[in-house]
């Protein structure tokens, strides 16, 4: 049987003098026993894979909100996609696999239902009314900081600091770093660095996929793009099949793998430059290191401008949108009117509540609902005919 301190050695012989070393962590905030077998990363994985918060996510959307039916990603099938993405990068790089794994899986659990639309609504809710907006990735640190409650000694899934830095600095166009922290001051991981990354990669390349089965996009709108284009030309030549499930299949997998081999090669050129002989180092010079060649880079914005005009801004997407922000509109107004409509163990009857913190509650209570959660508690607020 393999133990800890032997899988610790594993990692000091085989992972980059630049990769972070379990040993190495900066610890949690609640001092624990170290485990027999499994490394602190390991553990933090497996706390987060076990949270109820991860369970949602299997019915929170990701671009299709879920009444336009099963095929369509959710935010559940994006992490494990974005999981996936990030170990192979990682593997390749000689990072630490399982601290990729754990900031991974645990980079969406702040979402609220409806994707994108929903945190829109609960932002606008929130800086309208005169308090601070509403930001996933700090929802997502709040989970497994205070939220889930799975042990008796502290609140939150206490897990190791790297994770959490990697969890409120996570960035990409469509997520925001949480400045207000002080564990903002801490210099990311290359880990962290890799998962802000293969999210971006993640969403792009499925989102095309997604369009393209909805009908939203065809592949005449991507035509534009280079990127698009290269694929395109690369796999119609060598792939004689008149499926076009098939076609789009084999595109959407040599544009990630185009552009996974682009980024490592990038990624690599710029660690041999950056002359970084420990994790400290790179944490300490908070230099970009994980990333894609300018050209690389350059075809990708313009793959990516098309998707936000052709597909994010199609009628049938601008519609679920809409219909999304109305239902979050209407579940805030409804609990703001009379908090008693929330359950005991969100709003306690006995206690005296100001104005922003009620506001607070309902909107960490909205932010928690599955879209399907909450499509049923509007049927229930507002069709009379509906059982409560």
């Amino acid at each position: 049987m393999r133990t800890r301190q032997e899988i610790e050695n594993l990692e000091q012989r085989i992972l980059a003098c630049y990769a972070m070393k379990s040993r190495d962590s900066s610890g949690r905030a609640y001092r624990e026993t170290v485990h027999p077998t499994r490394t602190c990363y390991q553990r933090d994985r497996d706390r987060i894979v076990h949270s109820e918060a991860f369970r949602k996510l299997e019915y929170k959307t990701q671009v299709f909100v879920v009444f336009e039916g099963d095929y369509y990603r959710t935010r559940l099938t994006h992490t494990i996609e974005v999981a996936q993405i990030a170990r192979t990068i990682g593997r390749n790089l000689l990072l630490n696999e399982d601290l990729i794994e754990a900031i991974a899986l645990a980079h969406d659990l702040g979402h609220p239902p409806f994707g994108h639309a929903g945190e829109e609504a609960l932002n606008k809710i929130m800086v309208e009314s005169g308090f601070k907006g509403f930001n996933h990735n700090k929802r997502s640190f709040e989970i497994v900081t205070k939220f889930e409650k799975r042990y008796p000694h502290f609140d939150g899934l206490n897990l190791s600091k790297e994770v959490l830095v990697g969890i409120l600095k996570h960035q990409t166009p469509f997520d925001i770093p949480e400045k207000e922290n002080q564990l903002f001051q801490e210099g990311p991981t290359l880990e962290a660095q890799v998962v802000d990354i293969a999210d971006s990669l993640a969403y792009l390349n499925h989102d095309i996929d997604d369009g393209l089965t909805s009908g939203c996009i065809t592949e005449d709108d991507l035509i534009e793009s280079e990127l698009w284009s290269r694929v395109f030309k690369k796999i119609s030549a060598t792939l004689n099949h008149k499926n076009r499930d098939m076609i789009k299949y084999q595109i959407v997998k040599e544009l990630i793998d185009m552009q996974v081999h682009d980024l490592l090669a990038e990624s690599d050129r710029r660690l041999k430059a950056s002359g970084f002989r420990s994790a400290e180092a790179v944490k300490k010079s908070r230099k970009k290191i994980i990333g894609f060649s300018p050209v690389m880079e350059k075809e990708r914005n313009r793959l990516q401008g098309l998707l936000n005009k052709k597909l994010y801004h199609h009628f049938r997407v601008e519609r679920m949108t809409s219909k999304a922000k109305r239902i979050i509109d209407d579940l805030f107004r409804v609990y703001k009117d009379k908090p008693t409509q929330l359950p005991y163990s969100i709003y306690q009857r006995d206690r005296k509540y100001t104005k922003k913190t009620e506001y607070e509650i309902i909107c960490n209570y909205i932010a928690g609902m599955t879209d399907r959660f909450a499509l049923d508690e509007h049927k229930k607020l507002f069709n009379p005919y509906e059982k409560v």
